[in-house]
């Protein structure tokens, strides 16, 4: 979605999902920003500790396919309390989605540990806001590199 002002007319122009969002590229750096903000979060967050790179590596794996498959099922279920709520609820489903992965990974013997709903729901919360702050400079710096090299042909 490009919104922007032309002369005194404010406008928004729906696109459809930038190949970069789908291709190898794209899901190696969504994979890369979701390690560094789960790594970022178990730095910040007491009571939410990842205790090796393969745990980190791994959980950010189990997390993708959680928020990937789970996730959008849960959203829509829960759209009326999330309307209610004005949003707030969908902090509730990361921190969710969070818990969920340090269940499955503790169940895989990894050391990727979620102690209890505050320590998942501060997790959930640097993770949303490590996310958006590297995917804003993922696409600028790196894909957007890569549109400008595909305008020049």
């Amino acid at each position: 979605m490009r919104y922007g002002r032309h002369g005194g007319t404010f406008y928004v122009n729906f696109q459809s999902p930038r190949k970069e969002d789908f291709g190898t590229l794209g899901l190696v750096v969504r994979f890369v920003i979701n390690v560094a903000a789960l790594w970022v979060a178990q730095l910040v967050v007491p009571g939410f500790d990842i205790e090796s790179v393969p745990a980190l590596v791994f959980g950010a794996l189990i997390f993708g396919i959680l928020n990937a498959a789970i996730k959008p099922i849960v959203s829509v279920v829960s759209c009326p309390l999330t309307c209610l709520t004005l949003g707030f609820f969908l902090l509730i489903i990361n921190a969710i989605m969070l818990g969920l992965t340090g269940w499955i990974a503790g169940g895989l013997g990894l050391a990727f540990i979620v102690d209890g709903f505050w320590a998942a729901f501060l997790g959930a919360l640097v993770i949303a806001i490590t996310s958006a702050l590297l995917s804003t400079w993922a696409d600028g710096a790196i894909l957007g590199k890569r549109e400008q090299y595909e305008d020049d042909w």
